[in-house]
């Protein structure tokens, strides 16, 4: 006799546990570490040690019941919008350029402001390229798997707003939007001598960028030896690196790190991992490390069951989301660690960053709300 399902564990399966479990621990988890990192610099710029924290649960609890509302829309509804969004991404750039509109922080022009709240541009882009490549892939599919032409096209078009970006300049996002995009070109089908010559194209672009400024040039040339200049380019690493070390297996304890009191700068936003490994040491490191993993898997395996079942726009959605926080996790470990050029790219879900986290809970909205659909259509139910 068949087992009957209780109503209530039939509901929680139309979700992905293991995708909720993760996000939740990962919200919960950054929370935490930014009241930890920031409480110092709170109190010396605010007088009051959470400034930083309540921002920060602000833009948590914004960023919920943003992406409770997203989750209501169809993904076919992402698909007829994706060109809008792209137009409108293309627009926001060049406001954000605009003297008056755009908002100077730390030598950059990324944000529009909109009374206390700002929103970084960038952040807004790399979801709607997601959404419009996407949405490219489906409709061109042919002409991307045989012709040229077919990755022609949006190469062009991340030229255009790769120039936008540099303009900023925001170096990190450019590279992640490119290098997203060309993941997704790569599962699209594009054949294998054509992906190679793009990625030789593009790679070489990011490189003729990134030296033709001394400052960049300066960034990629100091964390190969951070130690030659630790009182000058180094610094920053020099520091993450000296919080890694005190860290050792279990870390010196929850608030007690010594490199947050104003020895490492940013350590609230892009060297929070650096503060996260001091204090709870490399058990601590890779548990963050163990979520992170499990959310990407999640979202690389929805791809897939989409894919199987010919739902195709949100496979290629699902896939652009995960590369992309893939890309980002990647990043800023790699630039907490040493083994990467510094990048101002700030550890998504965890990182004190309104922008960073309200457009990350709209991705994983709608990737909760991929794998939503597909469980339906597995089920034979009707898309509500």
């Amino acid at each position: 006799m068949p087992t009957k399902i209780s109503p209530r564990r039939e509901t929680m399966q139309i979700y992905d546990r293991y995708l909720l479990f993760s996000m939740v621990s990962l919200f919960s988890f950054g929370l935490l570490m930014v009241a930890s990192t920031s409480i110092m610099i709170s109190e010396r710029h605010y007088g009051q040690p959470f400034h930083f924290f309540f921002h920060q649960l602000f833009y948590l609890i914004l960023g919920i019941v943003t992406a409770a509302l997203f989750f209501q829309i169809k993904i076919e509804y992402w698909k007829k919008a994706s060109l809008s969004l792209l137009v409108l991404s293309i627009v926001l750039l060049i406001l954000v350029l605009i003297p008056g509109l755009g908002r100077h922080v730390n030598g950059s022009i990324r944000w529009l402001g909109f009374g206390p709240i700002g929103l970084q541009v960038s952040e807004f882009v790399k979801l709607a390229m997601i959404i419009y490549l996407a949405g490219y892939l489906v409709r061109q599919e042919e002409e991307v798997r045989t012709q040229i032409r077919g990755f022609l096209k949006p190469l062009a078009l991340l030229g255009i707003i790769s120039f936008l970006l540099l303009l900023e300049p925001d170096f990190g996002a450019t590279a992640v939007i490119l290098v997203t995009s060309l993941g997704m070109l790569f599962l699209a089908g594009v054949r294998i001598w054509q992906f190679a010559l793009l990625f030789c194209g593009v790679s070489g672009a990011l490189a003729v960028l990134a030296i033709s400024s001394p400052y960049r040039l300066a960034r990629l040339t100091t964390f190969m030896n951070p130690w030659a200049n630790q009182f000058d380019s180094g610094y920053q690493l020099t520091q993450s690196l000296i919080a890694f070390g005190r860290g050792g297996w279990f870390g010196v304890g929850l608030g007690e790190s010594i490199q947050k009191l104003f020895y490492l700068p940013e350590s609230h936003t892009d060297f929070l991992f650096a503060i996260l490994a001091e204090e709870l040491g490399l058990v601590g490191g890779l548990l963050m490390i163990f979520l992170f993993s499990v959310l990407v898997w999640r979202a690389l395996w929805i791809g897939y069951q989409c894919f199987k079942i010919q739902r195709f726009f949100s496979a290629y959605l699902a896939y652009g989301i995960g590369i992309n926080i893939a890309l980002q996790v990647m990043i800023n470990l790699g630039v907490n660690m040493g083994v990467l050029p510094t990048k101002g790219l700030t550890l998504p879900l965890m990182s004190y960053g309104g922008s960073s986290l309200l457009v990350t809970c709209m991705m994983l909205s709608i990737l909760l709300r991929i794998d939503y659909e597909r469980r339906l259509e597995k089920r034979g139910i009707r898309n509500p």
